[in-house]
């Protein structure tokens, strides 16, 4: 795992020096062993390293045939099988990065439809003086491109554009009435103008700084669901989640699993019980508020006494909330409004100090295996009747809000309009917009910021060519039940870890912020007020009628703490460090 930066100049001249030392320094974070950089003619690329992988020799850049160039960041869990398929090539390292250098090679533009794995790839190619990015399928790593009349600049983070000076900080108002509204943002076009996501699947070449070809692979197949009975499904899935879960395993360093208590994570903790060489290191995050609903630690710790797992169980209270939400604001560059971001972030900081380099986690299964009620609406005869799926922003309750916040839902259309098939089911569809968009652009988003502020790798076995094949294949009733969602997962869990409690009902991973905020609310009232970019957006009374009850509209009013936050540190320039008032304070100034 690491940070990928580079550029390209269009007039031909030399990279600045000075410009790449700032992107690497604003990318340390997530690569902290080992920094490498290249440059040749108009092109400079740049690599921070978390040496997962062939530790000895894997440094970056990495060179292929014809002298091309590479860095990477991620896992490409089909390296030894890729290696093997090219026998007799010279490889020159270990490094699970090299295959597809010489992939390239052979099949040029193509290469990275046959990689299996999470990452964003950068390869010059001198010869035609060719740059190509290219993203995982499902969008797990991030990459961010700018292009300006004199440069093409990529990161692995936004952050590193605008403090390499290669982007200006300023904000797109239809962009921002997307996170206010769905938590999130959609598409290409990211909340900074000017600054693009390469979008999932996809691969660029850019010629002279321009992008010349785009091609895209697409994450999920466009057939309908298949017939499969309900033992032959369990079957298929034993064997592919046990290959998923295996690959993921592989690694040179101490890896762990963040258990929730709920489905998806216990359902990784079987197997990695079966398949690793060494007892399963599990950590969770509970609440200082232990009547809250969503902490679900105590039932994780329950579990993996069962796996006889070694469980380490951290609590965040309202004081963690004050003290690291500007931290988490600052680290969530391509911003989301999930409060989950919260006990995310502390997840990595535990794993850190648990001396753990790697973590598996259970992202996607919901997406891919038909986790949410919200999927019931898909299915027939109901799917006629449905309503759009996220048909409802965060703030409809509160009629100044949403009149000061404009149109939102115009990116989301599009996209639904874009990612369909008539092949599909209603339940299919209603699963590819949300891998498409709420998968990438939330969930995988806070998942890679949240870990890698702390040099942390997250894995997602669910997340998965192989696995996301067969689930979204899957028929609407192994999906979808009349109570409960993830049919065929939670049947599969009940045998592989009896006593896990697979039929119970789904929770959430929200931390309590309604009750944290509404000990402060008139404070944070006054203060989320003045920031500049909330007042900027909505009247003070808007934003006091959203503060009057933060327990009751706790989502709303942690919006808008995290966007004042997000606002003061990435476009204000607002150091993180201090508490949310003290930051607050300094950016009304």
């Amino acid at each position: 795992m690491c940070g990928i930066a580079g550029i390209v100049m269009r007039d031909g001249t030399v990279p600045d020096g000075a410009v790449l030392d700032r992107l690497e320094a604003a990318l340390f974070h997530r690569g902290p062993d080992m920094r490498g950089r290249y440059t040749g003619g108009a092109c400079a690329l740049v690599s921070t390293r978390l040496a997962i992988i062939d530790i000895a020799t894997g440094r970056q850049p990495l060179f292929g045939p014809s002298g091309t160039v590479l860095v990477a960041n991620g896992e490409i869990y089909n390296d030894l099988e890729l290696r093997a398929e090219m026998a007799g090539t010279l490889f020159r390292t270990g490094s699970d990065c090299e295959p597809p250098a010489h992939l390239y090679a052979r099949l040029g533009l193509g290469y990275a439809e046959r990689l299996r794995g999470m990452y964003a790839i950068a390869i010059y190619d001198p010869e035609p003086a060719r740059l190509v990015l290219s993203r995982d399928p499902f969008g797990i790593k991030p990459l961010y491109y700018t292009e300006t009349p004199r440069y093409f600049a990529f990161a692995s983070e936004i952050q590193a554009l605008l403090k390499a000076g290669l982007a200006r900080p300023a904000v797109a108002p239809a962009r921002r009435a997307e996170l206010m509204q769905l938590k999130f943002t959609t598409g290409a076009a990211t909340i900074i103008p000017g600054v693009m996501r390469v979008l999932p699947g996809e691969t660029l070449a850019i010629e002279q700084g321009r992008v010349v070809e785009r091609r895209l692979r697409q994450p999920l197949p466009a057939a309908p669901p298949q017939r499969i009975s309900l033992q032959d499904a369990l079957a298929k899935l034993d064997a592919i989640l046990a290959d998923s879960v295996a690959v993921h395993l592989r690694s040179e360093v101490p890896y762990g699993l963040f258990l929730s208590g709920g489905i998806d994570s216990s359902a990784l903790l079987a197997l990695m019980r079966r398949l690793s060489r060494q007892k399963v290191r599990a950590i969770s995050v509970g609440y200082a508020d232990t009547d809250s609903a969503a902490d679900e630690s105590r039932e994780a710790e329950r579990i993996a006494g069962l796996a006889g797992a070694d469980f380490q169980r951290i609590e965040m209270g309202p004081d963690d909330f004050w003290a690291l939400a500007p931290r988490i604001a600052a680290a969530i560059d391509d911003p989301t409004t999930d409060a989950a971001v919260l006990p995310t972030y502390m997840l990595g900081q535990a794993a850190r100090q648990a001396g753990l380099t790697v973590t598996l986690c259970g992202e996607g299964a919901d997406e891919l295996f038909g986790g949410y009620s919200r999927y019931r609406r898909g299915r027939a005869p109901w799917r006629w009747l449905a309503r759009k799926a996220r048909s409802r922003g965060v703030f409809d309750a509160f009629a100044p809000m949403t009149r000061a916040i404009g149109a939102w839902r115009l990116g989301l259309d599009a996209a639904e309009a874009h990612d369909s098939s008539s092949a599909w089911s209603g339940v299919q569809s209603l699963q590819a917009i949300d891998c498409r968009e709420w998968l990438a652009n939330d969930l995988l988003g806070k998942l890679d910021r949240s870990l890698m502020a702390h040099g942390i790798e997250g894995r997602t076995p669910f997340i998965d060519p192989v696995v996301a094949g067969f689930a979204f294949a899957l028929p609407d009733r192994l999906k979808i039940g009349p109570r409960l969602g993830k049919v065929l997962l939670r049947n599969w869990l009940d045998r592989a870890l009896p006593g896990a409690r697979a039929f119970a009902r789904k929770r959430g991973f929200n931390p309590p912020v309604g009750s944290w905020m509404a000990a402060r609310r008139e404070e944070l009232a006054r203060l989320v007020s003045a920031q500049p970019g909330i007042a900027a957006m909505a009247p003070a009374a808007a934003v006091g009628e959203v503060f009057a009850d933060p327990k009751r509209h706790a989502q709303e009013a942690w919006s808008l703490v995290f966007y004042a936050l997000w606002h003061s540190h990435h476009i204000l320039g607002v150091p993180r460090d201090g508490a949310i008032d003290a930051v607050l304070t300094q950016a009304a100034r």
